[in-house]
């Protein structure tokens, strides 16, 4: 079982983080609803086993839960990948929801990239900060050392485009990391 934990404590949030990449139990309590929201639709979509507890000064705004999550859930997918031996390595999903139309496309390529083309017609979605969905997933690349695109094709509502974002992104990662040889899935023998 490909799995990690992963515990980061700032004077901003504390976050015990927990992830196998073959599936198991669901439990997710961020502090921030809409988060909580998208990351369930994440892992469901990417048949991930995800415990996320985060303890964050949501007083003072959503911004450092949102970005320390996606901290601990690059770390984690980082840790339980290793060397990246036997990987699919790459993955894409084109996802409808409703209206929206997202295209998310993956490389565990080692280096830590986000190409955003993801435009949100509204600032907020109930009392979350829609920016911060970049903001999650930019520090989930530097962290996880993978390159994804996340391209709008369509879509008019913020939530459905956001949601769209999340669960495209949890069915490439789904493919990504799936075991398909017992290599280093390129040709310098390693990856970065």
């Amino acid at each position: 079982m490909r799995q990690a934990e992963i515990l980061r404590k700032t004077a901003e949030t504390e976050i015990r983080l927990s992830l196998c990449l073959e599936g198991g139990a669901r439990e997710i309590k961020t502090g921030v609803g809409f988060l909580d929201h998208m990351l369930s639709g994440f892992a469901k979509h990417g048949g991930f086993g995800l415990r996320v507890l985060c303890s964050g000064d949501t007083w003072v705004d959503d911004h450092h839960s949102v970005e320390d999550v996606g901290i601990c859930l690059g770390d984690a997918f980082a840790q339980a990948l290793g060397d990246l031996r036997g990987v699919e390595r790459f993955g894409q999903s084109i996802l409808p929801m409703d209206e929206a139309l997202l295209l998310a496309a993956v490389d565990l390529s080692g280096r830590g990239m986000l190409c955003w083309s993801a435009d949100l017609p509204t600032e907020k979605v109930g009392t979350f900060d829609t920016e911060l969905g970049k903001e999650f997933w930019l520090a989930f690349v530097r962290r996880a050392g993978c390159t994804l695109h996340i391209r709008k094709l369509a879509g008019e509502n913020s939530h459905h485009i956001l949601e769209a974002v999340f669960k495209a992104a949890g069915r490439c990662l789904r493919d990504a990391v799936r075991i398909t040889g017992t290599e280093v899935p390129s040709t310098k023998g390693m990856l970065v």
